[in-house]
């Protein structure tokens, strides 16, 4: 077993901090090919971005992802856990090592002005936009297949592909795995993601211990006694009731958390009535909520189901109000050691200086659902890829990363705009380094 490989540890597998010391010899032999996979890579990023589609809508995205790697030689399975697609490589003894690419965009109307900008729209007319990066995530994972099935003799094990639906959902990486996943294909021994950042194209950050916050999403139904407008007396406002309980969640990370816990409690919907001269008799508020751990998102949900009972009350409501939370995922922790291992590939192939410090990032993945193995947690690692345009970064006011990032178009933004070779070439190397940092050594000498 050379330096590559895992060892058992406490009844679950454990990774070495340090990746082989021929890692970039091997990588220069993997990514000599770079240059003839990018064309395809490209290709299907234009094509992704321009035609998006939304959580659970993925089958046109699935069936792009599917075709290449089967033309690769992969093992393809369509259809998991919704529009999942696996690709599985064979190619000698050695760990099986996951690498997702999640593939929905979001509904959100584009406003980069680019030659390939998405004018896609619902058929109930809501605009659609890979605004978060996952067309470059999709098509990053696609170039990496590309490169290892092209470069058996620079590695050993397996390589398991996974096109991730609904994610922006949080739905799509627990539907695979319920949907067998790992009963199917086999449990893998390292689960890497990477996502896209407003931060300079060709930098990576890497962050120990949570990289992403977790999640809930709650959907709050007030109700209330509907009049004219012009007789409010006669009415229970379910307007006014709603406006009390936006103000009153801003307290619960105001004073009910320590200053020393992070956590976001945001209304980013509410809906009621249907004209100005009526007062409606129902109102609808959405929430996300983010935190740091789970005991703390278990502390804010109580509060939150508290509050919107006791505004109800105060109000008159007629009836108490439905909470319900909707959708959830855990916090993205990442393996210390794992991680460790692909932040110093990392360092070792893009040089020390493209790394930047790991801060805690406050929106929320569903990858972290890959970690739950069916006999013990997996080992995951999960880092941002840097894909602002360097022109851009250097128009944006501030000194530092986290003065200049404010300044940029981020994910969820209709301007989000990677640079698009750039983010595609090092997002591919990136991904490429990481794996083979996974896998064991190949047969042949990769050292040219």
């Amino acid at each position: 077993m050379d330096d590559t490989a895992i060892s058992p540890s406490s009844g679950h597998e454990a990774w070495s901090e340090h990746p082989s010391p021929d890692l970039k010899a091997r990588a220069r032999h993997v990514l000599q090919h770079l240059d003839a996979v990018l064309p395809d890579v490209d290709a299907l990023y234009g094509d992704l971005h321009e035609h998006p589609k939304l959580s659970g809508d993925e089958a046109r995205t699935a069936d792009e992802v599917a075709r290449r790697l089967e033309a690769m030689g992969y093992e393809v399975s369509r259809g998991v856990g919704g529009h999942g697609v696996v690709g599985l490589l064979r190619n000698g003894d050695g760990p099986t090592v996951l690498l997702r690419g999640d593939m929905d965009a979001l509904p959100v109307e584009e406003k980069t002005g680019l030659p390939y900008a998405s004018r896609v729209r619902t058929e109930d007319g809501r605009p659609v936009m890979h605004a978060c990066g996952h067309d470059v995530h999709t098509a990053c994972l696609v170039g990496t297949a590309a490169l290892l099935a092209r470069s058996r003799d620079a590695w050993r094990g397996t390589v398991l592909v996974v096109g991730q639906p609904a994610e922006e959902a949080l739905s799509g990486a627990r539907a695979m795995l319920e949907d067998g996943l790992y009963a199917r294909f086999g449990t893998p021994d390292a689960v890497l993601g990477q996502h896209t950042a407003p931060l300079p194209v060709g930098t990576f950050m890497h962050r120990e211990g949570v990289a992403m916050m977790g999640a809930a999403s709650v959907r709050i139904r007030l109700f209330g006694k509907g009049a004219h407008g012009a007789q409010p007396e006669l009415s229970v406002d379910p307007v006014v009731l709603g406006a009390s309980v936006v103000m009153r969640l801003q307290t619960i990370v105001s004073r009910e958390l320590s200053p020393l816990e992070a956590a976001v409690v945001t209304v980013g919907h509410f809906q009621a009535g249907s004209r100005s001269n009526v007062i409606s008799d129902e109102a609808l508020l959405e929430v996300t909520v983010r935190t740091e751990d789970d005991a703390a998102k278990a502390r804010v949900l109580a509060a939150i189901e508290r509050i919107a009972k006791g505004e109800s009350l105060a109000s008159g409501s007629p009836k108490p109000p439905q909470v319900e939370v909707v959708a959830s995922t855990p916090v993205n922790r990442n393996d210390p050691a794992l991680l460790r291992r692909i932040r110093a590939a990392h360092a070792e192939w893009f040089g020390p200086d493209a790394l930047l410090p790991g801060v805690l990032g406050t929106a929320s993945e569903d990858f972290p659902y890959f970690a739950q193995g069916p006999e013990h947690p997996v080992p995951t690692a999960y880092w941002f890829v840097g894909v602002t345009p360097l022109e851009t970064w250097a128009r944006a006011p501030g000194t530092t990363p986290l003065e200049k990032v404010t300044h940029v178009p981020g994910p969820h933004s209709g301007y989000y705009a990677p640079d698009r070779q750039g983010s595609l070439r090092k997002g591919c190397e990136s991904l490429t380094v990481a794996a083979l940092a996974c896998l064991h050594g190949g047969t042949t000498s990769t050292d040219h």
